[in-house]
């Protein structure tokens, strides 16, 4: 059985145009052309097709979709690697759901009661977070977005998460001096933001300006503020602080 290209997007979802372009990038081509010059696409098709719409929606770009097709032999071995994919998938944004779902919750108590929110001190604030969004909080730093990938292009998922959990452990010791009434140019402050800038130093060298830059980011990017304000109120403001005072103390 075959069935035209208008009946296999109406079926997918995908648009007859994305199918052709398919077809002309060698990636999908259909079983088929009839007289009329219509595409005509067979189960074989179809399959491939379920393919690379699941390697997309996982975020695998087109070329590389096509090299693992061509890698492939078995249409059943394919889909096994595909529902591994799939089941790490729905478990990564389970975790991040719960990291989520946990700071509304410490958020709601505060509102509720009206008093400013504790310190909070979750097991990790980052845990769900792939590398890749840690590169779309970098967007603004794409030299050290590229450091950072090929720094963590060599770590395991492991040495990844013992990261974030100790870049957890730093914001609420940061918290911790906050709330301890330290200004932000003192001295426990200082020495842990030189530690801070030390470990900036290990994935590639980052001059003054634009450590400024990352500083005025605490309060400006928001996926960043978010997760200083989620260990405590006005953390993201004092991160800045700190960072700026010690650019101005040793960087410039």
């Amino acid at each position: 059985m075959a069935w035209p290209i208008a009946e296999v997007a109406r079926l997918s979802g995908v648009t007859a145009r994305t199918l052709r372009h398919y077809d002309e990038i060698g990636l999908l081509p259909p079983a088929r052309i009839g007289s009329n010059g219509h595409r005509y696409y067979e189960e074989r098709q179809l399959l491939q097709l379920q393919q690379i719409l699941v390697l997309r929606a996982l975020g695998v770009g087109l070329t590389e979709i096509a090299r693992i097709l061509g890698d492939q032999v078995d249409e059943l071995d394919a889909l096994r690697g595909h529902h591994r994919r799939l089941v790490t998938e729905r478990d990564r944004l389970d975790a991040l759901a719960s990291t989520v779902s946990r700071t509304i919750v410490d958020l709601e108590h505060s509102r509720k009661d009206g008093t400013p929110m504790t310190i909070n001190r979750p097991e990790n604030l980052f845990e769900g977070i792939r590398p890749d969004d840690v590169d779309a909080s970098l967007r603004d730093f794409p030299e050290h977005a590229e450091a950072a990938r090929r720094a963590t292009a060599a770590m395991s998922p492991e040495e990844i998460e013992a990261g974030q959990r100790e870049r957890t452990a730093r914001m609420i010791r940061l918290a911790e001096l906050m709330a301890a009434g330290h200004p932000a140019d003192a001295e426990p402050v200082q020495s842990m933001t030189a530690e801070e800038y030390g470990l900036l130093g290990t994935i590639r060298s980052v001059p003054a300006e634009e450590y400024l830059a990352i500083a005025r980011s605490c309060t400006e990017n928001e996926q960043w503020s978010t997760a200083y304000e989620a260990i405590a109120p006005g953390l993201a403001a004092y991160q800045r602080s700190a960072m700026e005072a010690y650019a101005a103390a040793r960087l410039l």
